[in-house]
């Protein structure tokens, strides 16, 4: 925000201090002085867009009458005519136009009667194209002594057009030229300065309020070198069209900048948060101009810049002016310096205007005045850190004294908690002595419940094997007698054939009656009878040899330690105890046994498992088909890849929902009073968890179920 809007401030001051000169034309007497030649211009009122032979042929010029003609924005040429009389001994000058933001500058010098050479400078060239390498446009006029000539000067830019044009000799205006580098060379230290001074300073406290002001104070130091030509004779010679837009571009960006910087710098949110929306609409104002600009409006872009400039320069003011009445003490800094800038901001205008003199005050008073502003904004922003130190200081003074006093109620709540946690620990030691009295309760009636368990498989075990063993130990004791009948009878016979063999008879007639007493015992009779009775004795014993290889099999139920066991092997075993337990129900067993590897398991408790199932399946059965006969119990194993399955399907009378959910919670049975504890499952599931296995069951009332057991060949250590 380097130039405020001039339109502003013109509707005030232009009734009161524009002057008119009445001279017709230019006398130079004095080549001591540059010759401000503003005031003897004249404008053609005429077409604007007309060509040089019109104009010299016209006589519709008028006179401005300001030393410092503004010509306002216009895209169109602006023809401009002056006169000039040489009354000194020198014919050599220098025509200055101190104004490099000009697009098009064409001077058209006479070369006899209605002939006239044209010398063309302006933005839309490189620099490179000029003869003097200064920001300024200079044109060299001949003038011999005690002559008159008529020059004419034709005018374009996008921008506002302001005419400081003077007269003088190379000495004189190479004078005001070195004057102009080094004010402006240190206003360009001065930006330099504070831009890096600033950015070290953001990167040590991480304010973000410094790079909006690093940026700020870049663009608008850019912004015056371009209105100053600077930028053109050393950044970008060879970009015109750059060139053209620079001012503009860094004008729209510089204020974004600066409306950023005041937000952050000014607090908006915590202060006076219903101002923030109006800086918002400035930056997008400021937004519409830069892309405007870069899509070739270049006019419209500039009038969009002027006027958010101007008013947005008066808002931001009036802001931290109502920021600053509210207590908020850096913003005292925020407004001398953005007073300071508009100050120097209403001279720079005012000299345009021909309202004050053009002198380098006037002329640099923008720039003198962006300097100091800068400086301003830069110490405000230290005393904010400053502020912000001191609050932070305070704040933990204020933390040390709350965490005194913290530390203090911590020290009193735990001794208050030393002398609770005293008394609670007695209770929960009395409470511990009840719990582990309970435990042991709990434990005492736990094993009850469970031997209660093993008494019934144990019975029930007992039953079978009884009935079992009762079978082929009758078929025994059953031949014993006729055995004993017939060894007595065979003894006999060895008696009676010893005696007859000892006898004096001739050994025919020995032969005779050996033969005769064998057929009286019908001998052969005897010897198959004997074959058959100790057939039959060995074939009992050998069944009971059996069932009580399969009652040692079985009977592994407290076995704690993993063994390789083949699960075919639990399954016949099983069967072999439920067995009388099968016929007794009617209930047919199909067997489907694969050929299974031998897995890592505890044999004993998988016997119980299947004892447990199979038991509960042949009651489901006996309950379903009683009296038809017709119960089924399907038993297969297979071997998969990494695990065993078991499958166990009944047609007995099935589960609804409910008893399927709530099976293998301990003490749950269906079944009558005395007739289960409920433990049978649960054993089950708790058995299966152990091996790692799952257990998958299917059912519905009146279907049967299904249980699919899932071992692992291996446990995991």
């Amino acid at each position: 925000m380097i130039r405020a809007s001039h339109n502003i401030f013109i509707c005030l001051v232009a009734g009161f201090f524009f002057h008119f000169d009445a001279k017709a034309q230019m006398v130079i007497t004095d080549t001591t002085e540059k010759i401000a030649i503003g005031k003897y211009l004249s404008i053609f009122s005429g077409n604007p867009a007309a060509g040089i032979g019109d104009v010299i042929k016209s006589n519709r010029f008028r006179k401005i009458g300001r030393t410092v003609p503004n010509l306002g924005i216009s895209n169109l040429n602006n023809w401009l005519k002056f006169t000039a009389s040489n009354h000194s001994q020198t014919s050599h000058f220098i025509l200055e136009i101190a104004y490099p933001i000009l697009d098009e500058v064409e001077l058209y010098i006479p070369e006899g009667e209605n002939r006239y050479k044209s010398v063309f400078m302006g933005e839309n060239r490189p620099f490179k194209t000029r003869k003097y390498f200064l920001p300024n446009y200079l044109f060299d006029i001949y003038i011999p002594p005690s002559s008159t000539r008529t020059f004419f000067l034709r005018v374009r830019s996008t921008e506002q057009v302001i005419l400081p044009i003077y007269l003088g000799t190379t000495a004189i205006l190479l004078e005001k030229v070195n004057m102009d580098h080094v004010i402006n060379g240190i206003f360009i230290g001065v930006v330099m300065i504070m831009v890096l001074y600033n950015l070290f300073l953001f990167f040590s406290v991480r304010d973000t309020s410094y790079i909006y002001y690093v940026l700020y104070v870049g663009f608008a130091g850019l912004t015056q070198m371009s209105i100053r030509g600077y930028n053109f004779q050393y950044l970008w010679p060879n970009s015109p069209e750059f060139e053209q837009k620079s001012a503009i571009l860094f004008g729209c960006l510089s204020g974004i900048a600066a409306l950023m910087f005041a937000n952050n710098f000014l607090q908006l949110r915590t202060n006076v948060p219903i101002f923030k929306l109006f800086l918002n609409s400035f930056i997008a104002l400021f937004a519409i101009g830069f892309l405007l600009t870069i899509f070739g409006l270049s006019q419209y872009g500039f009038i969009i810049m002027q006027f958010t400039t101007g008013i947005g320069s008066l808002t931001v003011l009036i802001i931290s002016f109502r920021v600053m009445a509210k207590g908020y003490s850096p913003a005292k800094f925020f407004v001398f310096g953005w007073s300071v800038l508009l100050l120097g901001s209403i001279i720079f205008l005012l000299k345009d205007y021909g309202v004050l003199p053009y002198n380098i005050f006037t002329s640099y008073s923008v720039q003198g005045a962006s300097a100091i502003e800068m400086a301003l904004l830069s110490f405000g922003l230290a005393y904010s850190i400053n502020i912000l130190k001191q609050e932070k200081e305070l704040s933990q003074a204020e933390a040390l004294r709350v965490s005194k006093e913290n530390e203090r109620l911590i020290r009193e709540q735990n001794e208050v908690l030393e002398r609770k946690v005293g008394e609670r620990t007695s209770e929960l030691k009395e409470s511990n002595i009840n719990l582990e009295q309970a435990m042991t309760n709990l434990k005492e009636a736990q094993s009850q419940l469970v031997e209660s368990e093993k008494m019934a498989s144990l019975g029930q075990l007992t039953a079978g094997v009884a009935h079992e063993i009762n079978n082929p130990i009758n078929f025994v004791t059953s031949n014993v007698k006729p055995l004993r009948r017939d060894l007595s009878v065979v003894l006999e016979a060895l008696q009676e054939i010893e005696k007859i063999g000892l006898s004096d008879l001739s050994v025919s007639e020995k032969s005779k009656q050996m033969k005769a007493y064998k057929a009286q015992l019908d001998f052969d009779y005897l010897k198959t009878e004997i074959d058959h009775l100790l057939n039959g004795m060995y074939e009992g014993a050998t069944r009971t040899s059996e069932i009580v290889k399969s009652l040692r099999i079985f009977s592994r139920v407290d076995e704690d330690d993993l063994k390789m066991a083949n699960i075919n092997e639990c399954m016949e075993s099983t069967l072999v105890i439920l067995n009388s337990l099968l016929n007794d129900k009617n209930v047919f067993v199909e067997k489907d046994l694969g050929d299974l590897p031998d897995i890592e398991c505890y044999p004993g408790k998988l016997n119980q498992v299947f004892l447990n199932i199979m038991s509960n399946a042949i009651y489901a059965i006996h309950k379903q088909h009683s009296l038809d006969g017709n119960g089924k119990l399907y038993i297969s194993t297979r071997a998969k890849q990494a695990y065993i399955e078991v499958l166990f399907r009944d047609n007995g009378i099935g589960m609804d929902e409910r008893t399927k959910s709530k099976m293998f919670e301990p003490f749950f049975t269906t079944k009558d009073v005395g007739e289960g504890t409920g433990l049978g499952m649960s054993i089950v599931y708790n058995t299966v968890q152990k091996h790692n296995g799952k257990i998958e069951v299917t059912t519905a009332p009146g279907e049967g179920a299904s249980f699919i057991l899932k071992f692992p060949l291996r446990q995991k250590n």
